[in-house]
């Protein structure tokens, strides 16, 4: 269940990274360049942060990456100014998505279940969730779905990092481990998290040193297992936000969002495979 509202609320998520609308809000916004806009989108619900919280919490870039965007994307535009232009982007990319079918009906009860659910998941340790928990509610139907989205989504990142720490898994080991178990390919992390081959040779040498990874790359048994136990904690602990819902409303929620998700899977907007893994096919 964890895992496929997670698939649905996805791809209304990311359409403030990869929309042209959100994109060109940011750029408006003065925010220079895709990274800066992202990591300025992101980060903004916390405040003008500095790189190592931003490192922190997004936990699997490098603080090199960080840090070519942060803390200077502030002295473009503040935080207020990121806040305002990727929630308009990305109501503006829903909004065009929604428009080729009736989906009104869908939005708003999608909209609703899952403004229900963020409002009453706990906020205890999970840093991105409780900033953008925080924010005021936007009125436009399209807006409030993508932060209710936004939310959950988060919610269910801060889980995830947890699960990955309690193990010993860093975020840089985690993008490795990801292609080691034919996830993610190598060549979008090259590209998308920034690295070079010395540096992902030496995070794949830390890996095969604990066992958790071959030397032709692959995972090991051990490795599977590791990995399977921080995707089945990523599961549970993301359950957590949903207690407000009742298996209907669950039910509910899941047919609600399955439409909306197809609508803006069908407008290509998002890459076939971003590091979180391949392009979710409804």
């Amino acid at each position: 269940m964890a895992r496929r509202l997670w698939s649905l609320l996805e791809p209304i998520h990311v359409v403030t990274y990869f929309s042209p609308e959100a994109r060109a809000a940011l750029a408006g916004a003065g925010y220079k360049g895709f990274w800066m806009g992202y990591f300025a989108g992101r980060a903004a619900p916390m405040g003008p942060v500095g790189a190592e919280v931003v490192l922190a919490t997004f936990y699997n870039f490098s603080i090199a990456h960080v840090s070519r965007a942060i803390p200077d994307a502030w002295t473009f535009a503040p935080p207020s100014a990121a806040l305002e232009a990727r929630q308009r982007g990305a109501a503006a990319a829903l909004q065009r998505a929604f428009a080729r079918s009736n989906l009104a009906e869908a939005v708003e009860t999608a909209g609703v279940l899952a403004r229900a659910a963020a409002q009453a998941a706990p906020m205890e340790g999970r840093v991105l969730f409780a900033a953008n928990r925080a924010l005021p509610w936007p009125e436009e139907p399209a807006a409030a779905l993508w932060h209710a989205c936004t939310l959950l989504r988060e919610h269910r990142g801060d889980g995830h990092v947890a699960a990955l720490a309690a193990v010993g898994i860093g975020g840089r080991e985690a993008n490795v481990l990801q292609t080691a178990a034919g996830v993610v390919p190598r060549d979008v992390f090259g590209v998308a998290r920034h690295y070079d081959d010395a540096e992902w040779d030496r995070v794949s040498a830390r890996l095969i040193d604990r066992g958790l990874v071959g030397p032709d790359g692959q995972l090991t048994a051990r490795g599977k297992d590791v990995r399977d136990d921080v995707e089945d904690r990523t599961d549970r602990i993301a359950l957590t936000a949903y207690d407000a819902l009742d298996d209907e409303h669950l039910l509910q929620l899941l047919d609600a969002l399955a439409p909306l998700a197809r609508a803006v899977i069908a407008t290509g907007d998002i890459p076939e495979v971003t590091p979180v893994g391949k392009r979710f096919d409804m």
